[in-house]
C-alpha cells in the first residue's frame, strides 16, 4: 500500500454531524435518534424496509440495528448458511463508496490474520454492490453481535460497573487494540463505548435465537405493521448531560424493566466484546486525514494537531475505562469550532 497514495476526501458537514450526533454503525437496541429524512437522497442512504432481501435474496432484513452518518445498519438472515448477520448499507456518493472499499480492504486483513478468532475484533462475512434508487451502494456482511458498551453503561443507570468486570471488557479491548497495532499497523481511529460489541445481548430475551423470533422472509405479509413496530423499538436513547439522563431511563423504564431487573441481567451478562466499526480506521504509514476521534475521546495530539499513531487509540481506551467505571465521560468538549473540554 504506497503511502503516497491520494487521500480520502474529508468532507465537512460529515465531519460535523458525525460529532454531534456520536451515533453508530454498531448493534444494540438504544441508538442515537434516527437518520432523518433529507440524507434518502441520490448519493445518500438508500431506504431499506423490512422484508427486503439483499445479494439475489440471499440476505433477508428483520430489523434495524443503528445508523451511522455514512450508512445505516440492519439484522439480516442470511438464507444460506441459516444465520443472522449484521448488514451494512453505504450512502452512495462516491467519497463514501471509496470510503467502504478502504473499510473492506482494512477489513480483510484482519480477518486474515485472524483465522482462529481469537483477536476480539468484528469478522466481515461478504460485500457486494446493490443498485436502487439513490445509487449504487457498497454493502458489508458483518457476524451478527450483541449490544454495544453504551447500552451496557446505560443499564447501570449511568452509575458504573463493578472494576472486576471493567476489568473482564478491557482484557478483550487490549487484545484487539494489541493485534490491530502490533500485528498489522492498523489504527482504528474511533475508539468508543459505541464501536466496542458485546458477543451477546444483555437481555436474552431480546436475542432473535434464544427468543426464537419468527423469521420474516420475502414473502411475509404486512411489511407496514412489523416496521411501525421495529421503529418503536428503535427509539433512542440520545447522549445527554447528566442532569437528563435519569429522566430517559425512567421514558425508556419499559424496554429496560426495573432497576432490580437492570441489575440482575447487568450482573449475569456475558462481557466478552470485540472491536466494530473500521469506517474511519487507517494504517500507520498510510492515514487519510488528520481530523480523527470523537471529541469526547480525541486524544491531545489529534487536538494539537500533530502527528499521531497507534496511541491515540489507547488514549480513547482509557476514556473509555473511565466512562465504564463511572457512568461518565472524562472529557465533556464544549459545543463549538474548539475542542475547550469540561473536566
Amino acid at each position: 500500500m504506497d503511502a503516497k497514495q491520494k487521500q480520502r476526501p474529508v468532507v465537512e458537514e460529515d465531519k460535523v454531524a458525525a460529532e454531534e450526533d456520536r451515533s453508530s454503525d454498531s448493534g444494540g437496541e438504544y441508538t442515537s435518534e434516527d437518520e432523518g429524512t433529507e440524507d434518502y437522497r441520490r448519493g445518500g442512504y438508500h431506504a431499506v424496509r423490512i422484508g427486503d432481501a439483499f445479494k439475489n435474496g440471499r440476505y433477508v432484513v428483520q430489523s434495524k440495528l443503528g445508523w451511522g452518518h455514512f450508512s445505516t445498519v440492519w439484522l439480516g438472515w442470511d438464507t444460506q448458511k441459516s444465520r443472522y448477520v449484521a448488514l451494512k448499507v453505504q450512502k452512495s456518493a462516491q467519497h463514501y463508496t471509496e470510503s467502504a472499499m478502504d473499510e473492506i480492504t482494512i477489513l480483510q486483513q484482519v480477518a486474515e490474520g485472524d483465522p482462529e478468532d481469537q483477536k476480539c475484533v468484528v469478522k466481515l462475512l461478504d460485500h457486494f454492490k446493490h443498485s436502487g434508487p439513490n445509487g449504487q451502494h457498497v454493502c458489508m456482511v458483518f457476524e451478527y453481535l450483541g449490544d454495544n458498551l453504551l447500552t451496557l453503561i446505560k443499564y447501570s443507570d449511568y452509575r458504573g460497573l463493578p472494576i472486576h468486570r471493567v476489568k473482564e471488557i478491557c482484557i478483550n479491548i487490549l487484545q484487539g487494540l494489541d493485534y490491530l497495532h502490533r500485528q498489522l499497523s492498523i489504527i482504528h481511529t474511533d475508539l468508543k463505548p459505541e464501536n466496542i460489541l458485546l458477543l451477546s445481548v444483555i437481555d436474552p430475551s431480546k436475542d432473535p435465537i434464544k427468543s426464537k423470533t419468527p423469521l420474516i422472509l420475502p414473502n411475509s405479509r404486512d411489511k407496514s405493521s412489523i416496521e411501525s413496530a421495529v421503529s418503536r423499538l428503535n427509539a433512542n436513547m440520545g447522549r445527554e448531560t447528566s442532569a437528563a439522563k435519569r429522566a430517559i431511563l425512567e421514558r425508556e423504564g419499559i424496554k429496560m424493566g426495573s432497576r432490580s431487573t437492570r441489575q440482575n441481567l447487568l450482573a449475569s451478562a456475558d462481557l466478552r466484546c470485540k472491536l466494530v466499526d473500521f469506517g474511519n480506521a487507517c494504517w500507520t504509514h498510510k492515514q487519510f486525514t488528520t481530523d480523527i476521534q470523537t471529541r469526547q475521546y480525541r486524544c491531545p495530539e489529534v487536538v494539537l494537531g500533530s502527528k499521531y499513531s497507534t496511541s491515540a487509540d489507547l488514549w480513547s481506551f482509557a476514556c473509555i475505562c473511565f466512562e465504564l467505571a463511572t457512568g461518565d465521560v472524562l472529557f465533556d468538549p464544549l459545543n463549538g469550532d474548539s475542542d475547550v473540554v469540561k473536566l
